[in-house]
């Protein structure tokens, strides 16, 4: 945060707090100029509570949460053909992530 922010919250003593959705699915569709469509949904891990706020008092919460994101539709012109083994590159990389 800039300057006159909350003090960067003491995770040494925070506390894990149970939670339940009450709204929303956490899913978002975007449609994508390129002519795609891409799924992004936010996958909350943990929820902690990290003590009080010196300056109002509230709770302060840290939110755990990790952004997935999955490609629902792509145009035929924008896609190239998979990558192949022992077409030249490392044989240890994985295809698709060379």
């Amino acid at each position: 945060m800039g300057p006159g922010g909350p003090p960067p919250a003491d995770l040494a003593n925070a506390e894990i707090v149970d939670y339940q959705a009450i709204e929303g699915d956490g899913k978002v569709r975007l449609k994508l100029k390129d002519g795609s469509t891409i799924e992004v949904r936010l996958e909350i891990m943990n929820v902690l509570r990290a003590g009080h706020d010196p300056n109002t008092g509230l709770p302060m919460y840290v939110v755990q949460s990790a952004t997935l994101i999955r490609l629902v539709e792509s145009p035929k012109e924008m896609r190239k053909a998979p990558l192949r083994p022992g077409g030249g590159r490392d044989g240890k990389s994985l295809p698709g992530f060379g």
